[in-house]
């Protein structure tokens, strides 16, 4: 049966955050978990035949398949929530994901040289995913790129490191959407700015940025790769002081850099040397 066309007006200001619905059948039903990442973490029958103009009996096969596979649970009276299986599935990947797997040694030798966090994010469509975070025992402080929270591309050395590796063709895709952004980052006004500012990041090899994310905080990253050399991610280290001198910098950075050259060599192919 075939869906309706999602409707165009104005949604109530809870819904506001944009979810791209697929042309597919399969991938009209993998996109109803994108509503758990808009802001709101229940959804009744009703508001999502609302979002989407599904007709009911496409919904209510959707959800029973989702039900079924326990990504979704229905609570009498409330709604659909994830489930238990996604849970389960988080426990796999922070055991078994390559990337994890790879950098977590990394990252606890990296905090145990210098106090501070060292956090791992990934690429993920248009943001920057925190997955794995290890913290010196020695620094008092909470980093806010908390693990499987999502993350802007403009914001903070981790994200921004990414954004500079990107392809020009997805760079002027993403220019083309958020030129406001850019801007309040301080990354150009133009996209030839724009380019520039990322083009020296790449070839500094990492960047850093003062009180960007978190008041008194620093944070240094460079680029994670992967086998075919495309970006994947980012390693960096929060360190709890907003002014480092140049050659304390210079020096964390070599060790970032370091560690995230020993992780990069390390992948090959999504696995495991």
């Amino acid at each position: 049966m075939s869906a309706k066309k999602v409707r165009s007006q104005p949604k109530p200001s809870s819904r506001k955050a944009s979810v791209v619905v697929p042309e597919s059948s399969l991938e009209r039903m993998i996109g109803l978990l994108d509503l758990f990442n808009s802001g709101a973490h229940c959804w009744t029958v009703e508001q999502m035949h609302e979002r989407f103009g599904y007709t009911r009996s496409t919904l209510y096969r959707y959800l029973k398949v989702l039900s079924d596979a326990e990504l979704l649970t229905s609570l009498p009276e409330t709604g659909y929530v994830l489930g238990p299986r996604i849970v389960e599935l988080d426990y796999e990947i922070r055991r078994h994901d390559p990337l994890i797997v790879i950098s977590a040694p990394v990252m606890t030798e990296l905090v145990s040289e210098i106090p501070g966090i060292a956090l791992l994010c990934r690429r993920y469509r248009d943001k920057v995913l925190c997955v794995h975070q290890v913290a010196s025992p020695a620094v008092a402080i909470q980093s806010t790129y908390e693990r499987g929270k999502p993350l802007p591309l403009f914001s903070g050395a981790a994200s921004r490191i990414i954004l500079a590796y990107m392809s020009p063709q997805h760079l002027q895709r993403l220019y083309e959407e958020h030129a406001k952004e850019f801007a309040v980052a301080k990354l150009g006004t133009t996209l030839s700015e724009v380019r520039a500012a990322l083009k020296e990041m790449r070839q500094r090899g990492w960047h850093s940025t003062a009180g960007q994310v978190t008041p008194g905080i620093t944070g240094v990253a460079a680029p994670i790769f992967d086998g075919a050399k495309t970006i994947l991610g980012s390693i960096s280290l929060s360190i709890p002081d907003k002014h480092i001198d140049p050659a304390r910098l210079a020096m964390i950075s070599d060790r970032v850099s370091f560690s995230a050259r020993i992780i990069s060599q390390s992948m090959v192919g999504g696995r495991l040397r």
